[in-house]
């Protein structure tokens, strides 16, 4: 027993940066819209995302402990066209996907410190490059280490609150009555509940075509203890992050449906008053001496999400293009190369600003269009991550379970399903 605590505690770090990631956008915003808007209407559409996009994310950590390589070493053997495929997909999502984390982060930040209100409500905008470059500046000392012991602090903080927020909200019970746990017209493709449950599944519980960060953690981690754990040991710890971002998808559309469905209130598309309604709903439960706490462990998830994000795209991003440039030759290492590192993380952080530039800091417009780009993926990146761990690319014995493999098939079926009928009728 000891020895399986001490392994798990060498792995752990992958899973919770996952959760993490998950946490801090399609948990924190599109939960709590999902609640405040339709109840427990799209309840179901939480839970079947989490459930049928499950076998997708784990097969990344599922590859790379297998093989000792990345999943996106993975595209490669399929073919230079899935590299592309994949370098296209990765490109089309990465710097919106980035905008709307940033935008949120600041949100948070402006609520806690009060910017806006000291310098007018367009301070906000400026608040942007100076978090993007703290979170390059960070990664450039610091990389992973960092990354994952921050991580593990304030995703505690925000675990404790967001349970004691739920338990102490179910105990109070909902302001209205009228709740359903099944709404048809969200089903109509033309109404605005079917593009919105669209958004809401395609960040939940997070994009699909980011399961590779998975595995480039895994494999950060096994470089950074020197330690290599069992395939068991390396599943174990990412579904501990996985379970524990499921847990609390249902818990933030509870806390929108039972404080704000029926109210007639409307969650702000501005990122700061977003931000305030959110910790709000947490303190209209905890009591007004919990705003401080909750503010501060609210940016700090969402801070330490912001530098995921900017980690996970830099290090796709230099995966990919070393892929791309030297092919079968490259260096199997998928250890950072410190120049291109920092030069994708420049990249990144300039393309997102780009984007944030167009579009401004409508929250709502900016997370929308980020999430349905990524449902509409997602069957692809299901699809190749399905044929990886079940084809000759890893042994027989270190494949997933004929359970693993049903829940895979109903899961492409899901994902194919919605993305046709919207692509259909949008």
């Amino acid at each position: 027993m000891k020895q399986k605590l001490a392994h798990f505690l060498k792995s752990l770090g992958p899973g919770l940066l996952f959760a993490s990631t998950c946490i801090g956008v399609s948990h924190l915003v599109q939960s709590t819209r999902a609640g405040a808007l339709y109840g427990f209407g799209l309840l179901w559409a939480v839970m079947a995302a989490n459930l049928f996009k499950y076998p997708f994310f784990e097969y990344a950590s599922r590859y790379a402990n297998a093989t000792g390589t990345s999943i996106i070493d993975g595209y490669l053997r399929l073919g230079k066209w899935m590299l592309w495929l994949y370098a296209i997909v990765t490109l089309s999502t990465m710097f919106f996907v980035t905008a709307a984390v940033g935008a949120v982060t600041a949100g948070f930040f402006d609520n806690l410190f009060g910017i806006s209100s000291s310098l007018g409500p367009g301070a906000v905008q400026y608040l942007l490059p100076i978090l993007f470059v703290v979170c390059i500046l960070i990664l450039y000392v610091g990389q992973y280490k960092i990354l994952d012991s921050l991580i593990k602090i304030v995703g505690a903080v925000l675990l404790l609150s967001t349970v004691v927020a739920f338990v102490l909200t179910l105990i109070k019970g909902p302001v209205s009555s009228q709740h359903q746990f099944f709404e048809p017209s969200i089903l109509d493709p033309s109404s605005a509940g079917f593009a919105f449950a669209i958004a809401l599944m395609g960040w939940m519980p997070t994009a699909l075509d980011i399961s590779s960060w998975t595995s480039l953690w895994t494999l950060e981690r096994i470089k950074q203890t020197n330690f290599k754990p069992s395939l068991r040991e390396t599943l174990r710890e990412f579904n501990f992050g996985y379970i524990v971002s499921a847990i609390l998808a249902p818990c933030f559309l509870l806390l929108g449906a039972y404080l704000l469905y029926g109210t007639g209130y409307s969650m702000p598309g501005n990122s700061a008053a977003f931000a305030n309604g959110i910790i709000e709903l947490f303190t209209q439960t905890m009591g007004d001496w919990s705003y401080l706490l909750i503010a501060a462990s609210g940016f700090s998830i969402m801070f330490g999400t912001c530098i995921a994000v900017f980690d996970g795209y830099a290090r796709t991003t230099e995966r990919v293009a070393t892929l791309l440039l030297q092919g079968d030759t490259a260096n199997k290492s998928t250890a950072s190369k410190t120049g291109s590192y920092h030069l994708s993380l420049l990249f990144v952080g300039v393309g997102a600003y780009i984007i944030i530039y167009f579009f401004g800091t409508s929250l709502k417009d900016l997370v929308d269009l980020a999430t349905t780009i990524s449902f509409i993926v997602a069957p692809i990146i299901a699809l190749v991550n399905f044929r990886l761990v079940t084809g000759k690319y890893i042994d027989k014995d270190q494949q997933p379970s004929a359970l693993m493999r049903w829940l895979s098939y109903i899961g492409i079926i899901f994902l194919l399903f919605f993305t046709i009928i919207y692509i259909v009728y949008y």
